[in-house]
């Protein structure tokens, strides 16, 4: 044979075997998908709830206007600390301290009459043992004259002036009577007198108290929208009234939190919690949960479920205040905060990233086949119903195949979450990417990649 066709038959099966090696590498990489892994391993997490809202004043007070008049006098400003009892604003008071006056002054005028009826009873009394005194004389003089009248030893005229006299001491002693009954009563009215006086005096003096205001407690004054020679006035029925200043004990901080209804059920009083403001930034300050709410509030409205007038489908948050247990002294009310609530804690157990967990139905994962290396899978159920059954679980890397594994989970940290069922240490989990976690079938092949993708060059 000659060479050249020796050659060119060689190069015809080299030709035959390169077609054959890459009909086979084709045919071997035809389903294999790439996918980013993570490794489970033991690790401490905290299961965190974040909500934001606003700081807030453990304990302020938003002082009214009690009545009606023009302030005349401020006697702060916004941002001024005040004592207890300190006087903070006067309205003006005119008429009300011409009410005490008079009403004083009758109060004063029933007392006198108190004191000339009581007088007038005991001469009353007096004239009444008077009376008393001359009806017995006249009665000892009648019934003596009764006897010698009898015996002739007095004249008719004699004994009938007798009669006349003891008549009139009774007559006497039963006006005596009259007239004490008739002191009585006017005692016990100018002792009314003297109780309506007093319930009016009190009356008017508290209205005339209602024109000053003094603090309640010691604190700042956070507000004051009102100024010298404005009339305020009370709130009638849905109409608020006016509101003079708000005086806040800046001792006891806390951020008052809206948390989300899912999140609400791990929150518990006393779990610690890390805040941040945002008008102190990169400063963590620490807190304790010290009042969960426990009526809902529509998030679109800010109206607790209790109050409002129909039924909503709208998500609710619930009220959390966390107390900050290290405030500082340039904290005021209003500020923006977030609270990061630590909800609980786990120690050195097992964990995968949050992104590797998906959810297949028992129809994707039944029909396959048993051996090893190959999905674990669930016998299929008799019930159609079952098939639609979800599954949680994560995909594992095994002999270069995707092989769905069901677990239970615990806590969730800020990336990871527990596992409590399902894997061991260092078994490796598919965790991406998202568009393939949520395609990818069980025993699909696949190719490791863990390359961080590099960002693409901006065009100048």
């Amino acid at each position: 044979m000659k060479t050249w066709k020796k050659v060119l038959i060689g190069v015809g099966i080299a030709l035959v075997l390169v077609i054959v090696v890459a009909v086979t590498v084709y045919e071997s990489r035809k389903n294999l998908v790439t996918v980013q892994t993570g490794k489970t391993q033991k690790q401490n997490l905290a299961s965190v709830v974040s909500a934001s809202g606003e700081i807030k004043p453990k304990t302020y007070v938003n002082i009214g206007a009690n009545a009606f008049g023009k302030i005349i006098r401020l006697y702060v400003k916004e941002g001024d600390r005040v004592k207890k009892g300190q006087l903070l604003a006067q309205l003006e008071n005119v008429q009300s301290s011409a009410d005490v006056n008079a009403t004083r002054a009758s109060l004063q005028a029933a007392e006198t009459d108190f004191v000339a009826t009581d007088a007038a009873l005991r001469t009353s009394l007096a004239d009444l043992n008077r009376a008393k005194s001359d009806a017995q004389h006249a009665r000892l003089d009648w019934d003596r004259a009764q006897g010698l009248y009898k015996d002739a030893l007095i004249a008719k005229q004699d004994y009938d002036v007798k009669k006349a006299v003891w008549e009139s001491a009774e007559a006497g002693l039963a006006q005596a009577d009259a007239r004490i009954a008739q002191a009585k009563a006017q005692k016990d009215s100018a002792e009314k007198r003297i109780t309506q006086g007093g319930a009016n005096l009190t009356r008017v003096s508290d209205v005339l108290k209602k024109t000053t205001y003094e603090a309640p407690f010691d604190g700042v004054i956070t507000n004051l929208p009102v100024r010298e020679g404005e009339t305020v006035v009370i709130g009638i029925q849905n109409s608020p009234g006016s509101t003079l200043m708000t005086i806040a004990d800046m001792s006891v901080i806390t951020s008052e939190v809206k948390v989300d209804e899912t999140d609400i059920v791990n929150v518990h009083l006393g779990q610690s919690a890390d805040v941040t403001i945002d008008a102190i930034p990169r400063k963590v300050f620490h807190g304790i949960v010290s009042e969960i709410g426990d009526n809902a509030i529509v998030r679109s409205t800010g109206v607790a479920t209790s109050q409002a007038t129909s039924t909503s489908q709208e998500a609710k948050d619930f009220k959390v205040v966390v107390t900050v247990q290290d405030p500082p002294a340039e904290l005021r009310p209003g500020l923006s905060s977030t609270s990061k609530i630590t909800t609980a804690t786990r120690n050195s157990v097992l964990s995968i990233p949050i992104q590797a967990l998906t959810i297949r139905t028992r129809a994707d994962l039944e029909n396959k086949n048993s051996d090893k290396g190959s999905v674990r899978a669930a016998s299929a159920p008799s019930d159609p119903a079952k098939q639609k059954e979800e599954i949680q679980g994560v995909f594992v890397v095994r002999n270069k195949k995707a092989e769905f594994i069901p677990v239970e989970t615990g806590i969730s940290g800020t990336t990871d979450i527990e596992i409590t069922k399902g894997l061991q240490e260092g078994d490796e989990v598919i965790t991406g990417s998202y568009k393939v976690l949520r395609t990818l079938k069980p025993g699909t092949s696949v190719k490791i990649d863990n390359t961080v993708p590099k960002k693409e060059e901006e065009s100048s």
